[in-house]
């Protein structure tokens, strides 16, 4: 297996001077897609700190839902 996809929803978004902190769950659901991924990874919590001067400190936003794709990186 090269890679695992998950699908987490974003919890919720704190802001402090220097950037936010963003909190995901993941998904779970009994029907369509959501329910594929409920039986792979039924619980999961996933938290980022984004500092506020990149493009990712706006990219995200609570109630969405975002794939998360997990890939074996080089060691370095």
């Amino acid at each position: 297996m090269s890679k695992v996809k998950a699908k987490f929803s974003c919890n919720s978004i704190t802001y402090d001077g220097y950037g936010k902190t963003v909190k995901f769950s993941a998904v779970y659901d009994k029907e369509g897609e959501n329910a594929d991924f409920a039986k792979a990874t039924p619980s999961g919590m996933v938290e980022m700190r984004i500092d506020k001067d990149v493009a990712a400190s706006e990219f995200f936003e609570p109630t969405k839902r975002y794939y998360l794709t997990f890939e074996e990186a080089p060691a370095m």
